[in-house]
């Protein structure tokens, strides 16, 4: 989903002012009685510096991740610089991250798109420097992974378009579209969605096709699908842009109805899907993906934790499905409608309310969260 998301913008966020640092120990013992338990301390008095590296700026979704990580560094007395390349080019995303740890970061989350990031980060960690990686990963990279199960979320995604369909039963084309083809994540949801839409014998799966990430160019390679195969029973996208250029394109052609299916909880997604034009989209709580990584820095760098990052690992964000009927959120998370998923996707400050009690209990206890890196691609 990299080259993906492409936009700009994105400077560092802001975050909340110092907490004020505990008394002294000395001070503690001279004005209270012998007989008195020490105070306890708090784990974030100390106030840090982080980087938050983006494969993209500007993107709505990514901006979802980068709300969550600013929740987090407010909540964590986290200086937190965020940055990204404005083409999502790897090799620039890497020197961002190197720029970060020269001015001072003592702990960088990234989302990697590509191999030739590896080198660099691992270099980076053996000089001391705790990474985390989140939405795109390398498994080669000593850094635990914050994302979603990826193969079974294509999985998801298939067995519900298919249920559109008709079941087992159904038959006709279904198009399947890769904004970036190559990357495992991508190509793993790929792979889950082709083996459950594979339940019904008489669908002809077609592509995945190289749709693009920019937005105008993304509607323009769905518009080309479209036109060649005109009665295709469904488009399937695997990318944050394509829910938005599904929707516009079943508007553009109501004679040719197809359903839609896609990936990501933004604004303009749920816009389509509230009207019509598009089936079904699912999230992948970009808030965990943003929150958790500076948590687990936050941590790590003030040795509140034992847990080595470097050890690598997988954390599951989880799969949220949105339909104009429903909505399932992860980690039984406080029932939600249509209306209120709305609101959150125009809203940092709900969407923080609403995930609070993931922030006071899987995130607070991310530790026993931790699981081996091949459980991403299960």
């Amino acid at each position: 989903m990299f080259a993906i998301v492409v936009a700009a913008c994105g400077g560092s966020a802001a975050s909340s002012a110092p907490t004020t640092a505990p008394q002294s120990q000395e001070a503690v013992a001279s004005e209270a009685p012998a007989s008195s338990a020490p105070a306890s301390a708090d784990p974030n008095a100390e106030r840090i510096k982080l980087g938050f590296v983006t494969h993209v700026i500007g993107n709505p979704f990514i901006q979802q991740i980068i709300d969550g990580a600013n929740a987090a560094a407010a909540d964590l007395n986290v200086d937190l610089q965020v940055t990204g390349p404005e083409g999502g080019d790897a090799d620039a995303q890497l020197k961002a991250v190197q720029s970060l740890v020269a001015a001072g970061a003592q702990g960088i989350a990234t989302s990697v798109p590509g191999e030739s990031m590896a080198t660099g980060l691992n270099d980076i960690v053996d000089s001391g420097v705790p990474v985390v990686q989140f939405n795109l990963l390398v498994d080669s990279v000593k850094a635990p992974y914050v994302g979603e199960r990826s193969v079974e979320s294509g999985r998801i995604l298939g067995a519900k378009v298919l249920e559109k369909l008709g079941g087992e039963s159904a038959t006709g084309k279904v198009i399947l579209g890769n904004c970036f083809p190559g990357f495992p994540v991508l190509e793993n949801r790929a792979k889950g969605a082709t083996e459950s839409l594979k339940k019904a014998a008489g669908i002809e799966i077609l592509g995945p096709f190289d749709v693009k990430v920019a937005a105008n160019e993304n509607y323009a390679a769905w518009e080309a699908l479209l036109a060649a195969n005109p009665d295709a029973k469904a488009l399937v996208g695997l990318c944050a842009p394509d829910i938005a250029s599904l929707g516009k394109l079943q508007a553009a052609n109501k004679d040719k109805v197809f359903v839609s299916g896609g990936y990501d909880l933004t604004a303009e997604n749920l816009a389509e899907i509230k009207n019509g034009n598009a089936y079904v989209s699912l999230g992948q709580t970009p808030f965990m993906q943003g929150y958790l990584p500076v948590k687990m820095l936050a941590d790590t760098v003030r040795k509140n934790t034992t847990v080595d990052l470097s050890q690598g690992g997988f954390l599951d964000a989880g799969t949220e499905i949105v339909t104009a009927d429903s909505v399932t959120e992860p980690y039984n998370l406080p029932p939600l409608t249509f209306a209120q998923l709305e609101e959150l996707a125009a809203s940092p400050e709900k969407t923080k309310e609403y995930y609070q009690p993931l922030i006071d209990n899987q995130i607070a206890n991310w530790t026993s969260l931790v699981e081996p890196i091949a459980n991403e691609s299960k």
